[in-house]
């Protein structure tokens, strides 16, 4: 064992000796990675293959207890620290060069109460565990689209995706979280316990410590109607222009996020339309197959598919339909917006750059945010975008590293294209490295409160490798 220069919370590099990494991992209960050990390049991999970061030290922790210990000793030592929980932020904000990764990616138990219908989850848990734990019941937890991501990064987030209309973002059902602090204390956040700081929790990200449990109230889904329905983009306009009326108005069971995509070279498409630019709508309805048929089928008379795959499925067959397409390892660039209105020209701007769809895996989805997520007001909880209509987000992605530059090309400029059209900020999951103004953009008037909380619980930034959040008194800095 040999000593090693982490980087420091002001950005220099320090020096730590061979018995002090060993006091650490002697400490753990859980692995103490470093470069060169077995498993260290293996645990360093993100979802997003495009980042590729050499931490100085990854502690797998199996418990708060862990984290508490690795909080603890970055802050005496004064090294930077990254909390790494399904590694699927965009931006690889899971990982820092030459710190102390906090990987919660073994702390994966999940316990569901039937009786009470809630469901307590461990930070390192994708959704799809969620999913298995909960289906049984007739439950689920509000979550995303791909089942693989992680819990506690989208939940941080905000948490949009199939029941987002029904029953609001996955905060909405966010009962209470564990969280270790900057100072290492471990608290409980909750309506009625650190408000303050539940608040901050719902949509602030990973600002203001280390998630060590969450617990939700499960919703009631089982069988849903739902999956894809394909149009040629000659018909994309006009299909377009009737589900931006349409969703509004629909009943708040029904979901649906409007797409381009290239179809996939293999079941269950049809090959007629492999590698084909299309526009698809993916249906979400909680409802009976009979009362699906009724939207359903007058969608079908209006604007017959190419393709129809929406039938009668288990959720969490829904929820993992897209992991065989969006898996670990692509390369992948983000950009997003908040969307209030689709109107007539941003139609036209979106249909130039669907044309231009630079690889198969590259996509745009505007994710329907209304109904049940309008119902929370704007100040409730740190997300702020209540009022919007839709989160839109576009990613080019592909396996090859040599079109890194050209997936981040295309998705630069069909963003710069329809921003004009947004309502400026961001889904906080969907920003790359953009800068302060795009965070504060993103909280909108709830960035000073955001501040202040962070100046509360984490005053000196312990927490920055994220879309930072100053401290109030360091937001000149």
């Amino acid at each position: 064992m040999t000593t090693i220069q982490p980087t420091t919370l002001a950005g220099h590099k320090t020096t730590l000796r061979a018995e002090t990494i060993a006091d650490l991992r002697n400490r753990l209960h859980g692995v103490l990675l470093q470069p060169g050990d077995p498993g260290y390049d293996e645990a360093r991999q993100l979802f997003n293959a495009m980042i590729d970061k050499r931490p100085a030290l990854m502690a797998r922790c199996t418990s708060a207890a862990d984290v508490i210990t690795c909080v603890n000793f970055a802050r005496e030592q004064g090294i930077t620290v990254s909390i790494l929980g399904g590694g699927h932020n965009g931006a690889g904000l899971a990982l820092v060069d030459d710190g102390l990764v906090i990987d919660l990616s073994e702390m994966r138990t999940i316990i569901v109460d039937p009786e009470v219908g809630t469901v307590r989850v461990g930070p390192g848990a994708r959704w799809s565990e969620v999913d298995q734990a909960t289906h049984p019941y007739g439950l689920a937890v509000p979550s995303g689209i791909i089942a693989n991501t992680g819990v506690a990064g989208l939940t941080l987030g905000g948490g949009l995706g199939h029941l987002s209309r029904q029953y609001g973002l996955t905060i909405d059902s966010l009962l209470e979280a564990e969280v270790v602090l900057a100072d290492g204390r471990l608290v409980k956040a909750s309506e009625s316990e650190n408000a303050d700081l539940f608040w901050a929790l719902r949509g602030g990200g990973g600002n203001f410590g280390v998630v060590t449990s969450f617990l939700f109230q499960g919703r009631p889904v089982h069988t849903i109607v739902g999956g894809p329905m394909l149009w040629p983009l000659e018909d994309a306009a006009e299909v377009m222009r009737w589900y931006r009326d349409f969703i509004v108005t629909a009943p708040e069971n029904v979901n649906g996020f409007f797409a381009f995509l290239t179809v996939p070279p293999g079941p269950p498409f049809d090959e007629s339309l492999h590698l084909k630019r299309m526009s698809g709508i993916v249906w979400a309805i909680n409802d009976s197959p009979e009362r699906a048929a009724q939207i359903l089928d007058a969608v079908r008379e209006k604007f017959p598919p190419a393709q129809d795959l929406v039938g009668p499925l288990p959720f969490p067959a829904l929820q993992s339909m897209f992991d065989a397409v969006h898996h670990p390892g692509l390369q992948w660039y983000w950009r997003g917006d908040f969307v209030n209105e689709l109107s007539d020209e941003a139609i036209e701007r979106h249909l130039e750059f669907a044309h231009q769809l630079p690889t198969m895996h590259s996509t745009m989805h505007l994710y329907p945010i209304n109904g049940a997520v309008h119902r929370v007001g704007p100040s409730e909880t740190a997300f702020n975008y209540r009022d919007s209509t839709w989160a839109q987000v576009i990613v080019g992605v592909d396996p090859d590293p040599a079109k890194a530059g050209l997936l981040r090309d295309w998705t630069v400029a069909y963003w710069e294209a329809l921003h004009p059209y947004s309502a400026g900020g961001s889904y906080v999951n969907f920003l790359m490295e953009e800068g302060q103004e795009r965070v504060q953009a993103t909280y909108r008037e709830n960035y000073p409160r955001l501040a202040a909380i962070k100046a509360i619980y984490d005053p000196h930034n312990f927490f920055h490798v994220n879309q930072n959040i100053k401290p109030a008194r360091l937001r000149s800095a």
